[in-house]
This record gives structure tokens, C-alpha cells and sequence, in this order.
């Protein structure tokens, strides 16, 4: 354990939540905050202006009908992932013109035989139609139609009594690729799925995405309440290192979501996350020997901590913030602030302003990471920031900020409305091109080359985030909406006075 004064004051074992609001009372924007608000939606104009014209070949039109391709690169999916953006930043004739156009879509074929991503097409397509569904006041039916005509035919995802489903489909086929999954991609489909049989009065949706949740809840593990990140939907059985990072991230962030959203009576998945926290500060957390950063490690299959973090999972300083307003428990709210300002750090460090993709640091019990330490360079770096880069890229990734969102709207405290204004600064002028805005290969050169891509979630996440980190925080308040793991908001019932069980 970590020789720290706040696990003097830890108690979580209870698994009784008694909910709160999230947002801090009467929180009000500072002067200057509409004009990075503005800044935003210029940066999404012209972004979402070139994915029009090089995209698509058009300056004014999308494309005419086409069949659905994949979940991640194929029909339009910055589209899908844009459109309650759109709608949130008051871009409505776009908004229109993407559900015209999504009319016009065969969901239910794809036109060539890639497979199609199970938790991608969930997390983009079918929460990107309900949640604009939702926000333009249920007045475009089409959006549920077609989110259902994809889940149609992703529910052969499950294959015989398999609680897990396979990560991928052939849609032509209805034939899923037989192939290891993770608890990320099998966990992630509560909140959508839930919705769509919401809408559509078919409960199958629903009780699909539940029993893979479910399935999970319940397995053995060394670590309570963390299955192992990867599954095999044949057998149901979790392999690889136990992590908050990608391949396992948004099981956990669905955990604490699924019943804020659907106050549920089931109190096994608020009681799973809680389970999942408290394993985690009692075997995960770590401070770095410079800094006294705060993280949260990986444990591997050889039951080694692993000092690594990454920029997917800097998620869970947001995800602790909100699950420890809901919880009322001021300690996890606590943690998830120290999280939250370690990853800004990786921000804060680099000569562009923008954090990397992965990056390791150094601890009291060492700095074991499974691949050789840090070199003389990395060392130097370490030493003056408390973590050292190892993958530099940055793929337009929103989790950082995310984090940085959830921070501002609980606490109120401006030192997260100037980190965002940073990042704006920062992704102004070191990923903008004469064409679009890309990712680059190197965050702590300030001439890095750039990545030729612009990533769907560009738009759905880190552009949402920004925005509504300067925009009225009654508009999309969290005490109203839940964000799936793409950023799409769904609307929320008065939250329950109490979510999971009594000690």
C-alpha cells in the first residue's frame, strides 16, 4: 500500500450509493469562455468542411444512397459520430442534411466483406441515431430505424447460448469471425442497446447486452470484480493482464453508467464498479517518484504491476469523479481529481501541449513495465515531470479531456476551463493543415510530422468535450444526460436517492 495521508480516510467497501448532484450548485462560465466556446466551432467546421469535400468529393452534398460498410471507417461514420455534436453546437442544417442522408442508408448490408465491429458500430452508429433522436425532441424516427436495422443484424454477434458475443460480423452471412474478444468490446452495449429497446418495445436488444455484462460480473477473478481483459465468447473465460486501459476501459465506465441511466433496481453493477474501485486503490494505485503523480497500474498475467498508463485510459479519473458524486463519497471524487490532474500533466509536459498516447513512470515499488526501462533520455524527462513517453503519437483522442470536463462541471474550479483553453491553442496550431485537422507522430515536437487521418471521435469527443467544457453547464447538464463511451449524451431519469446495495 501506498504511504499516503488519503488512505487514512479511505472507506469504500460499502456498497450502499446514495446519490447526489453531480454539477457543483449554481456553477456560472467566466467572461472570455464564449469565445473559446466559438473557437471550438470553428475547428469543427472547418474539420467536418473538409471531411465533406475530400471525403466525399462533394463541397455542399453528401453522397446518394449507399450500403452500410463497417462499423469504424466505412459509411460515413464521422457523420453518425457528429450529428448530436451538431445538434448540441446549434448546426442544424447540417443536422438535417446527415438525417436526410441516413434515410437513404441500407444498414442492413454491407458492400463489401469486411467484417463489422460489433462495439464500434454500437458506439458510433446506434448511440450517435438515439441520442440525436433524443436531443432534436423524437422527431426523426428514421434515426431509431436504422439504428435498429444494424442491430438486427449484430445480434448474431451471439452464437447459441454464448453469453458473450463475438467482436465481429459478417453481416452478408450473419457468420461472426470465431476470435478472442475483450471485456471492452462485449461489455460496452448496455446503454445503447438498452435505448433501442426502449424505443423500439423490443426487449431482446436489452436482455442481450445485459447477459454479457452480466456474464462478467459474476467470473472468478484474482483482482474482485476485474475480469482479465481479454474473453473468449466460446468458453466465457477472461485471459491477459487486468487494466483500466484500452481493451477493458469502458466495461468499467459502463458499470456505474447503466444504472444512472436506467435506475435500475439490478444493484450488481453499481456494486461491480464500487467492488472494482476498491480492488483498484487497494492493488493498482501508485504515486510516481517525482511529482507524487497519481495512476493507476496494469496487473499482469504473472501477477506483476505493470507502471504504465496510456491516454485510453485517462477516462478513469472522469469516470471516478462521476461514479463518487453518485456513490456520495467525496474520497473516490478525491482520487478521480488526482487522476485527472496526472493525465493534464502529460499535456502540460510536452512541447506541443498535447499528451501521448502512452506513456510509463516510476514508483516506490519500482518501474516494471514489461519491456525494457526507460533509457537515459526518457530518465532526463521523467525526472523533470514525473512520466516519460512511450508511444508519442497523438490520434486525436479525447479521454484527457474528458477527464478535464468532468473535473469543471463537479468542482467548479477554473484550473480546468484553462487547461481546455490550452488544448484548443495547442490543437490550433500544431494539428491544423491546409486541409483538416490530423493527429501527429511526436507530442514533444513542436515540427512533428502528421498522421493523414482524422479520426470519427474527432468529432463526436474531443470537440463535444471542449465545447460544453465552455458552454453553459445547464445545457447537457450531467445531472440530465449520461455520455456513452463516444460522447453521445442520452437523457436520464431524476437520479434514485440510493443506487445498489445496503451493507
Amino acid at each position: 500500500m501506498l504511504n499516503h495521508p488519503l488512505w487514512l480516510i479511505l472507506v469504500v467497501v460499502a456498497a450502499i450509493v446514495h446519490g447526489e448532484p453531480v454539477q457543483k450548485h449554481n456553477l456560472t462560465l467566466p467572461e472570455g469562455a464564449d469565445t473559446q466556446r466559438e473557437a471550438v466551432v470553428n475547428i469543427f467546421v472547418d474539420s467536418y468542411e473538409a471531411y465533406i469535400k475530400y471525403a466525399w468529393g462533394h463541397d455542399d452534398l453528401l453522397p446518394v444512397s449507399e450500403s452500410y460498410t463497417d462499423g469504424r471507417n466505412g459509411w460515413g461514420a464521422s457523420i453518425a459520430d457528429a450529428m448530436s455534436t451538431m445538434w448540441i453546437m446549434g448546426l442544424h442544417d447540417w443536422f438535417n442534411q446527415a438525417v436526410n442522408h441516413t434515410a437513404t442508408v441500407d444498414f442492413g448490408k454491407s458492400q463489401t466483406n469486411d467484417t463489422v465491429s460489433l462495439f464500434e458500430t454500437t458506439i458510433r452508429y446506434v448511440g450517435g441515431f438515439l441520442s440525436a433522436y433524443e436531443l432534436s425532441g423524437y422527431q426523426y424516427d428514421v434515426l431509431v430505424n436504422k439504428a435498429e436495422q444494424a442491430a438486427q443484424k449484430m445480434a448474431y454477434a451471439w452464437v447459441g447460448n454464448n453469453a458473450v458475443p463475438f467482436g465481429y460480423i459478417n453481416f452478408t452471412g450473419h457468420e461472426p469471425t470465431i476470435a478472442i474478444s475483450n471485456i471492452a468490446e462485449a461489455g460496452t452495449l448496455t446503454l445503447e442497446w438498452n435505448r433501442l429497446s426502449l424505443y423500439t418495445k423490443n426487449d431482446t436488444y436489452r436482455q442481450l447486452a445485459e447477459k454479457s455484462v452480466q456474464h462478467m460480473i459474476n467470473m472468478p477473478s484474482p483482482l474482485p470484480s476485474m475480469p482479465g481483459q481479454g474473453i473468449d465468447p466460446a468458453t466465457g473465460n477472461t485471459v491477459g493482464s487486468y487494466t483500466w486501459g484500452g481493451g477493458s476501459d469502458s466495461y468499467f465506465e459502463y458499470l456505474i453508467k447503466y444504472p444512472r441511466l436506467t435506475n435500475t433496481d439490478d444493484n450488481s453493477y453499481a456494486d461491480a464498479w464500487l467492488t472494482a474501485v476498491d480492488t483498484s486503490i487497494k492493488e493498482l494505485l501508485r504515486t510516481s517518484t517525482v511529482g507524487d503523480w497519481l495512476y493507476l497500474a496494469d496487473y499482469d498475467e504473472n501477477k506483476a504491476i505493470r507502471h504504465v498508463g496510456s491516454h485510453l485510459a485517462c477516462f478513469y479519473g472522469g469516470n471516478w469523479i462521476l461514479g463518487g458524486k453518485l456513490t456520495n463519497n467525496d474520497t473516490l471524487v478525491n482520487i478521480g481529481l488526482q487522476l485527472t490532474d496526472a493525465c493534464w500533466n502529460t499535456y502540460a509536459s510536452t512541447t506541443t501541449g498535447i499528451g501521448p498516447e502512452e506513456f510509463a513512470y516510476i514508483s516506490s515499488d519500482g518501474n516494471y513495465t514489461g519491456s525494457p526501462g526507460p533509457d537515459e533520455e526518457q530518465l532526463q524527462f521523467y525526472n523533470e515531470h514525473g512520466f516519460y513517453i512511450t508511444a508519442p503519437d497523438y490520434i486525436l483522442r479525447p479521454e484527457v479531456l474528458e477527464s478535464n470536463f468532468y473535473a469543471w462541471r463537479v468542482t467548479g474550479d477554473t484550473k480546468y476551463l484553462d487547461n481546455a483553453a490550452s488544448a484548443v491553442k495547442s490543437f490550433q496550431q500544431y494539428l491544423d493543415t491546409t486541409v483538416a485537422y490530423t493527429g501527429i507522430n511526436d507530442v514533444d515536437k513542436t515540427q512533428s510530422t502528421k498522421i493523414d487521418d482524422m479520426e470519427s471521435f474527432w468529432f463526436a469527443e474531443v470537440l463535444k468535450y471542449l465545447y460544453l467544457t465552455f458552454d453553459d453547464p445547464e445545457h447537457i447538464s450531467l445531472d440530465d444526460y449520461v455520455f456513452n463511451t463516444e460522447c453521445h449524451p442520452f437523457k436520464a431519469p431524476a437520479a434514485k436517492s440510493v443506487y445498489g446495495s445496503s451493507p
